[in-house]
C-alpha cells in the first residue's frame, strides 16, 4: 500500500483518483501533480502497481510544492482562528456555529446548526395549590 503524505491511497484505485484522498487535493490538483511528473507515473496506473521510485517522486514533489493534510488543516484553523480574535462578523459566525458566507438561517441550516431543540412546549412546572376557604 503506498502511504503519501502520512495518508494510506486506497490499493485498487487509479492513481489521478487516489490522490484526491489527501486533504487540500481535488480533480485539478491530482492531474496537475501526475502532469508536473511527465508521465513517470501515468495517470491510469493502480497504486498497487506503483514502484518505490515512483512513491518517493510523488512523495517529493506534494512535500515541496503543495499543503496538504495537517499544515493545511492548521493554516485554515489559524485563519478562523484569527476572524475569531478581531471579533470580525465572520469570526461571530464560526463561534456561534452558524453559516458563514452569507445563507439564511430563519429556516434550514440545518448542517451547520444540529438537530432542532424545539423550545417552550416542555411540561410546565405545577404551581402550588391555592389554599381553599383562607
Amino acid at each position: 500500500m503506498a502511504r503519501v503524505a502520512g495518508v494510506d491511497l486506497p490499493k485498487n484505485k487509479r492513481v489521478d483518483v487516489a490522490l484526491r484522498y489527501l486533504y487540500g487535493i481535488g480533480k485539478k490538483t491530482a492531474v496537475d501533480i501526475l502532469a508536473k511528473l511527465n508521465n513517470q507515473v501515468p495517470p491510469a496506473t493502480r497504486v498497487k502497481d506503483l514502484t518505490e521510485q515512483q512513491v518517493s517522486l510523488l512523495n517529493s514533489l506534494i512535500a515541496k510544492e503543495y499543503k496538504v493534510e495537517g499544515e493545511l488543516r492548521r493554516e485554515v484553523s489559524g485563519h478562523i482562528q484569527r476572524l475569531q480574535e478581531v471579533g470580525s462578523y465572520r469570526g461571530f459566525r464560526y463561534r456561534r456555529c452558524l453559516p458563514v458566507r452569507g445563507q439564511r438561517s430563519r429556516t434550514n441550516a440545518r448542517t451547520r446548526r444540529g438537530r432542532r431543540k424545539t423550545v417552550g412546549t416542555g411540561k410546565a412546572e405545577a404551581k402550588p395549590a391555592a389554599k381553599a376557604g383562607v
